[in-house]
């Protein structure tokens, strides 16, 4: 079971999730930790510099998330321990992002459909006291069975695409899309549990 720890000789009080993410809370539970974990969603800028690889993006992006979410506590980010994640699609070397609209996640299925690509999940940990962090990425490749315009059509129009990378969720009714997976379910989620669990621990945090 996991026990209060601490970082750096000061003791933790928490824990903090800088995602306003359902499936990244339940996730982050799934590792036992006793701590409590507060929700403060992250506000950074998202704009991804042009000269970063997609691999690489990923954990910029959590990067950036966790230290804007520890710059906005202040004072508050005393004593815990700061989670940031990233999860992006990448078909072709190109990174696909949240859909604009349903057009959008129409296009992006459509060109995901029959084919492989690689899910990225950056996460970043940061020591909310003195800034010190880590960072790491899991890499998921997902083949997708091949889909017609009306099965697409019908998925887009429940509306669960719409907030995902890649306008799908594996988790959800595109359940049945997937082929089959290389890799770390959780991590095509959108957090990759075990490699979560081995950062915290240079944290301090202990897990299950």
């Amino acid at each position: 079971m996991a026990k209060v720890g601490s970082c750096n000789g000061q003791a933790l009080r928490a824990i903090v999730l800088g995602s306003a993410s359902p499936r990244r809370r339940e996730l982050v539970q799934l590792l036992g930790l006793e701590l409590p974990v507060r929700i403060e969603a992250s506000d950074a800028d998202e704009s991804i510099p042009p000269d970063l690889a997609p691999a690489d993006a990923a954990e910029w992006l959590a990067l950036c998330k966790a230290s804007n979410v520890r710059e906005r506590l202040g004072a508050e980010a005393e004593g815990t321990v700061i989670i940031g994640a990233d999860t992006i699609v990448v078909l072709d070397g190109a990174i696909l992002g949240k859909p604009k609209d349903a057009a959008d996640a129409r296009r992006m299925l459509g060109r995901l459909q029959g084919r492989a690509h690689e899910v990225i999940t950056g996460v970043a940990v940061v020591d909310g006291s003195t800034g010190r962090h880590k960072t790491a990425r899991s890499v998921t490749r997902v083949f997708m069975k091949p889909l017609d315009d009306e099965r697409i059509a019908r998925y887009v129009a429940t509306g669960e695409p719409l907030d995902k990378a890649g306008a799908y969720g594996i988790q959800g009714l595109a359940a049945g899309f997937v082929e089959r997976i290389e890799g770390c379910y959780f991590n095509v989620v959108g957090l990759p549990v075990s490699l979560l669990g081995e950062l915290l621990g240079e944290f301090g945090v202990r897990t299950m």
